[in-house]
């Protein structure tokens, strides 16, 4: 199926409003395209679009960043995904960078107890992440022990160059020891007016800026060639949902570039944001000691880390039907989730508890506060924006 045709303004103003009204993270945000793009407006049927998500879960990146990437293509092609990606990354990234230049402005905050609850919201959301994840994606012995694998070799090895190598392990042990899972996902309707050389073309650039970019950032010596070439990186290698972009990063900035307060605050603040989790891009831009104008480094973060998501959807989609059908590709994805799981599980550790849980009386406060808000996400099914903004207050007054 193809979507029909659409302008671009329209598709920026439906996703802007999505922007700024779908907060809860990647699971709520495909729920809520759903109900607008599905339901109330019809540009897609049910079957079309459960196979759209079904190739973005798949995919390295933010899946419900892709599937707007995937929609826009669809109706409005090029232009169409560059408008639907824009509209809904716009707010959350503005919102994200102004935090940033706030934090800048503020000055020294290591004592700061509001900045101590954001630190306690992020070790809450990431808990729930880790616990949803291991139910879905290792719910048996073989892809537990992968998982295992993964965050053992990460916590020993903490080197920026292990975790793509730990993954990369995963998937192939996935691919040589797990059996292929079910087929899911609507039936295979999904039509596309990209070629497969076309397809292939775009492939074949997102991994040219993986190779290409190291190399010139050193060579050139350039901020801002460095800044891009990390965060299209992590952008590449985030199988599982914008949680798994905290240890990609962390490895990357934290010392280097940022300390440890600074960045496990940051995922707490964007928390409660609406839009894409991988907006910290440009948190983490503004705030780092690059030596860049924060405007254009938080610009340089962003598009960085969205960049090989827009290549690999463009690119995946003219070959979705038959590489789903492909059973060694399925247990090559099983692994690489269980792989996810690991790599996350690590980071729950370090930098997160690590950062938000000290020694002594105030961190058995903050502890005590952390399973009081993994408690409301989990079994009261609070929003995360308002677990977040409660810690924060709390944060401020106890800790």
């Amino acid at each position: 199926m193809t979507a029909s045709p659409a302008s671009v303004t329209e598709l920026f103003l439906v996703f802007l409003r999505l922007g700024l009204t779908s907060f809860g993270g990647p699971v709520a945000h495909l729920g809520y395209f759903r109900a607008e793009l599905v339901e109330r407006r019809g540009w897609m049927t049910d079957a079309a679009y459960a196979d759209l998500v079904a190739l973005c879960q798949v995919l390295p990146g933010p899946a419900s960043s892709q599937v707007g990437m995937g929609v826009g293509l669809l109706r409005a092609g090029g232009w169409g995904l560059v408008a639907a990606w824009l509209g809904f990354t716009l707010p959350s990234a503005l919102l994200m960078f102004a935090f940033a230049l706030g934090l800048h402005r503020l000055g020294q905050l290591e004592h700061a107890g509001w900045l101590s609850g954001l630190k306690v919201a992020a070790l809450a959301v990431v808990a729930q992440a880790v616990g949803g994840m291991a139910r879905t994606l290792t719910p048996d012995a073989p892809r537990l022990t992968l998982a295992a694998l993964v965050a053992a070799l990460v916590l020993v090895f903490p080197a920026s160059w292990v975790q793509p190598l730990a993954l990369l392990l995963a998937g192939v042990l996935g691919w040589r020891w797990l059996r292929a899972p079910e087929l899911s996902g609507g039936p295979e309707e999904l039509r596309v007016p990209v070629s497969r050389r076309a397809g292939a073309a775009a492939l074949a650039a997102c991994l040219g800026l993986l190779l290409a970019l190291p190399v010139l950032a050193a060579l050139s010596g350039r901020a801002d060639l460095h800044l891009l070439s990390l965060f299209t990186r992590a952008g590449a290698l985030v199988f599982g949902g914008g949680h798994v972009v905290l240890p990609l990063l962390q490895a990357g900035l934290v010392p280097g570039l940022l300390d440890t307060g600074t960045f496990v605050a940051g995922y707490g603040a964007v928390q409660a944001m609406p839009g894409p989790l991988f907006t910290f891009a440009s948190y983490l831009g503004a705030a780092a000691r690059s030596g860049l104008n924060p405007g254009y480094a938080a610009l340089v973060a962003t598009v960085g880390i969205f960049l090989p998501a827009t290549l690999l959807v463009t690119g995946a989609l003219p070959f979705w039907t038959s590489l789903r059908l492909h059973p060694g590709s399925r247990s090559a994805l099983a692994g690489l989730n269980a792989g996810v799981v690991g790599l996350l599980l690590a980071a729950l550790y370090t930098p997160v508890f690590t950062s938000a849980v000290q020694s002594g009386r105030t961190g058995a406060v903050a502890l005590a506060l952390a399973l009081a808000a993994y408690v409301a996400l989990s079994a009261w099914k609070l929003p995360p924006w308002a677990v977040v903004l409660a810690c924060t207050g709390v944060g401020s007054v106890v800790l």
